[in-house]
């Protein structure tokens, strides 16, 4: 506005709003105002340009008492002084309507986008501003009012509003400008920082965004979460080297859950750090954590971070068939069970890698899990080696991989699977005593019915153990004309075997008034010459008997 009142003339003041208007004379306009910002009087332009560095490079939009916080924050200060934090009318009136106050939120953000694109196409308007957010963050961090808090100190934020960005986005800032004087804060912060706020912050904000990482929330704070740890978990190569340096710093520590800083950088894909840590000669690459079990491979393996599987394999030393406790899942499980295609083939190029392995809980193996995930690339691999036991069922339901996709509807799987002529398509599981065939036939899915039959040795009268039904009598229970078509294109398939009520297909159907159904069997005895009872039986034998 001040740009178009600054025209003299009305005519002229059109233009200027015309060009506004289509996105033209921004630039102008915006160049302008940066002018008049910095040639206000007193520290309203040093303030003003503050403002728009945060607002512009923060990880996430500022809340108004955070941003008033982080410029009353002096470099080398102690501790807080109220009587520094800047009002907020202050900080908007510095920014000449460059930047606004959303109401719903109080957060701070550009005027425009444009303004955005305006100020990163000049790096130079402020000077490494990530090292000196980081500075202002782990300066406030340091603050003894804030070293003081307790862990679970749950309302310190209301009173010091910077605690949670600084405690969560230090290390971010960091790791994008390091400096020495962001190093020496740095280590301060660290020193003994399991007792520090800042740490449990830090970890319950990872929990709340789901990120990778073992921590769970506990009203004792992260007890034994060191330095090492810290700058493990928030990628800071530099400072993991220097704390590895100190005395007395073992690499193998763990924290309260006994997860070691290796497994921090290896669940969050921390590639640098892993490669600082791996090059200590006292690690311990097969150290498992001891809440639920897991190695820095099988996190690495789970989590999908190719790099750092790589360099865990490329050491001798690395068991690649450790099992976690919690599940017994093996990193080639995870990582078939996650889909991480390249990760399953550098697990299987390694020497003595176990592609049969199962877990404890279900006693499922990486093809079983791979087949009922429908990751059908990775079960392409896992089929490809000679090894592979494609018929080996789970301990839980004694599915094999066949029926897990059938069940879960993975046809492309289903077809791959039947390729192996070692496959056996009739295998039943111990729950039900359900083949494949009648798995799709019980759940409706005519293709995979049509797949499975064109295998001449899938018997399409075997019946279940639960309820002895054949997959037809599941269809005609369903009512499914599609389905009941398919399984009668078979020559050799059984209309009149009964279930253990007695019951046959066709009297189902019509118990159930499937007149479709019913038609549909009728028509196919006629044209088969089979004699049907009153309740809809034919004389055909039952399934297993001879002709």
């Amino acid at each position: 506005m001040d740009t178009i009142l600054g025209e003299v003339t009305i005519r002229q003041r059109r233009k200027k709003l015309d060009k506004m208007t289509h996105g033209n004379g921004l630039e102008d306009a915006y160049t302008a105002t940066l002018t008049r910002l910095r040639s206000q009087k007193g520290h309203r332009s040093v303030l003003g340009l503050k403002v728009l560095m945060w607002v512009l490079h923060s990880e996430r939009p500022l809340r108004s008492q955070e941003l008033c916080h982080a410029l009353g924050v002096e470099i080398g200060s102690t501790d807080l002084d109220p009587e520094n934090v800047p009002a907020l009318r202050t900080l908007v009136a510095s920014c000449l309507g460059l930047v606004t106050v959303e109401a719903s939120s109080l957060t701070f953000r550009l005027v425009h986008y444009t303004l955005q694109e305006h100020l990163s196409r000049n790096p130079t308007l402020f000077h490494s501003p990530h090292s000196t957010i980081a500075e202002v963050c782990l300066t406030y961090l340091n603050f003894g009012c804030v070293r003081d808090l307790p862990t679970n100190s749950y309302r310190a934020t209301e009173r010091l509003p910077l605690l949670e960005y600084a405690s969560v986005y230090w290390g971010r800032h960091t790791r994008k400008e390091v400096t020495e004087n962001v190093k020496i804060l740095a280590l301060r912060l660290l020193d003994k920082f399991g007792e520090h706020i800042s740490a449990h912050l830090l970890l319950l904000h990872r929990n709340q965004d789901n990120a990778r990482g073992p921590y769970d929330w506990s009203s004792i704070g992260p007890m034994g979460f060191t330095g090492l740890h810290g700058a493990a978990y928030l990628d800071i190569p530099e400072i993991v080297s220097t704390i590895l340096k100190m005395k007395e710093c073992d690499v193998n520590a763990g924290d309260y859950m006994g997860t070691t800083a290796l497994i921090w950088a290896s669940a969050r894909g921390h590639e640098e750090v892993v490669k600082v840590l791996l090059d200590q000669e006292d690690i311990n690459p097969n150290q498992a954590d001891t809440n639920y079990g897991p190695t820095p491979l099988t996190w690495a393996a789970r989590s999908g971070h190719k790099e750092v599987v790589k360099m865990l394999l490329e050491r001798e030393d690395v068991n690649p068939n450790q099992a976690d406790t919690d599940s017994g899942h093996t990193p080639l499980t995870w990582a078939a069970n996650s889909g991480h295609q390249e990760i399953v083939k550098m697990l299987l190029e390694r020497e003595g890698v176990n592609p049969n392995q199962a877990d404890t809980k279900f006693g499922q193996t990486p093809l079983t899990w791979a087949a009922m995930s429908g990751h059908k690339e990775i079960v392409k691999i896992l089929l490809e080696r000679e090894d592979v036991n494609p018929n080996q069922a789970d301990t839980k339901y004694g599915r094999t991989p066949l029926t897990w996709a059938a069940m879960s509807g993975h046809k492309e799987i289903v077809k791959m699977l039947l390729e192996r002529e070692d496959v056996n398509p009739n295998q039943a599981d111990t729950e039900y005593g359900r083949t494949p065939l009648l798995w799709a036939s019980y759940r409706g899915r005519g293709e995979l019915v049509m797949i499975l039959l064109q295998r001449e040795d899938v018997n399409p009268n075997q019946a279940d153990t639960e309820y002895g039904r054949t997959p037809l009598l599941w269809a005609a229970d369903d009512g499914d004309v599609k389905v009941v078509k398919i399984l009668l294109q078979r020559s050799d398939i059984h209309t009149a075997t009964p279930d253990n009520q007695n019951q046959t297909p066709l009297s189902l159907a019509l118990s159930k008034g499937y007149h479709g159904v019913a038609k549909i069997l009728r028509e196919w005895d006629n044209a088969n010459s089979n004699t049907v009872d009153s309740r809809g039986r034919s004389s055909l034998p039952p399934a297993g008997s001879r002709d």
